[in-house]
């Protein structure tokens, strides 16, 4: 079972054989707003979130644990270079890895093994290293790609989610909280990111009447 790894983001909890380190939604009111695509995400950095003093980041990335068989070789060394903050071979090593894994769709079942838990994987921690560099689009163009490579898979949608939610598209943001509680019901900040986008959504629409 894979475990679940966020840069800069030290509280972590156990659920289902997973430890994910896990970010909190920010207060009432601390939303960003929209970005369109035109104008380019990379002006500002992501905007910290805080909890009980601290300063949280970032999406949640995966990490394989001691699995029952090798893990590819690349998608491990794209592991060891993320949990060291490599970024740059990280990002690197996860796209040749993710263009093998396409390339090798008609193979046999054998070969086909990467195209579930591994290739969502490696679609989602590409994802966090684009979100770190402000590439917010970029980024859930990826979470997008590992929650159609697998879909019972729910830390992309959270992440996409969070993404949606700081930009300011609170309806999006929704059915991705909903759609992780409906996969994985213990993912209890997924649960506190649902209500907190509840109530920035009523808040938004009071400020608008």
């Amino acid at each position: 079972m894979g475990s679940s790894f966020a840069a800069q983001a030290p509280d972590s909890a156990t659920t289902g054989g997973a430890v994910t380190s896990r970010l909190r939604p920010p207060r009432a009111g601390r939303g960003v707003r929209p970005l369109s695509r035109e104008r380019h995400p990379r002006r500002g950095r992501p905007r910290p979130l805080r909890r009980a003093g601290r300063l949280l980041w970032g999406c949640n990335a995966v990490m394989e644990q001691e699995p029952a068989r090798a893990p590819p070789d690349l998608l491990s060394a794209a592991h060891a270079h993320f949990r060291e903050q490599r970024f740059g071979p990280a990002e690197e090593l996860y796209s040749r890895f993710i263009a093998r894994c396409v390339r090798s769709a008609a193979g046999p079942a054998p070969t086909r093994k990467c195209l579930t838990h591994d290739l969502a994987t490696a679609f989602n921690n590409r994802g966090q290293i684009k979100y770190m560099r402000v590439d917010f689009y970029e980024a859930m163009d990826d979470y997008t790609s590992a929650i159609q490579t697998h879909p019972d898979f729910e830390v992309p949608y959270y992440n996409r989610g969070l993404i949606l939610y700081r930009l300011g598209y609170y309806d999006e943001a929704l059915k991705d909280f909903k759609k992780v509680l409906a996969l994985n019901p213990e993912f209890e900040d997924a649960s506190l990111s649902l209500k907190q986008t509840i109530l920035d959504k009523e808040e938004k629409q009071r400020r608008t009447y």
